[in-house]
């Protein structure tokens, strides 16, 4: 079952790229005492993801966090050598890029999905949420394209 509003995100250790390469990172570091959007994408560089998901959440980057978010941060099912080569091609410097590289925090959410059909094997699925403190204040998950978990839909949210 998919995590949901009110809920702890749980404990999990994702990857971001460092001075000296790839470090851990735990989800505690990331949202205790502080508000954060995190979307996820099921993969860097894929269309959906490049041309519409990333780009709302650069452009409207300054935005989300006028509206008292601490940071933002986007999660795929990549490594973090791919995720931090999509941050710079998308220009996302206002977006903490994190990896789990196995799908393990995607498990955990509850929100893993199976893409061995299309040669991606397991993916997350599309969704942005809002926690307070590493609780869930507001989740949207989508299953086809990109509305849901849109940064217009995060900003509808704030």
């Amino acid at each position: 079952m998919a995590i949901a509003v009110g809920e702890k995100i749980p404990e999990a250790t994702l990857h971001r790229m460092g001075e000296k390469g790839p470090e851990p990172v735990s989800t505690s570091d990331i949202f205790t005492g502080k508000r954060v959007v995190l979307f996820a994408v099921p993969g860097a560089f894929t269309p959906g993801c490049s041309q519409t998901h990333m780009p709302g959440f650069v452009v409207n980057a300054d935005d989300i966090l006028a509206k008292g978010v601490d940071a933002i941060a986007c999660v795929a099912v990549n490594d973090a050598f791919v995720m931090d080569a999509w941050g710079k091609d998308q220009n996302a410097e206002r977006i903490s890029m994190l990896a789990d590289g196995n799908a393990e925090f995607a498990e955990k959410l509850g929100l893993a999905k199976d893409a061995s059909a299309v040669g991606m094997g397991k993916r997350s699925k599309r969704y942005a949420l809002i926690a307070d403190d590493g609780v869930v204040q507001w989740i949207g998950v989508d299953d086809k394209g990109v509305d849901q978990s849109s940064a217009e839909s995060v900003l509808e949210q704030l």
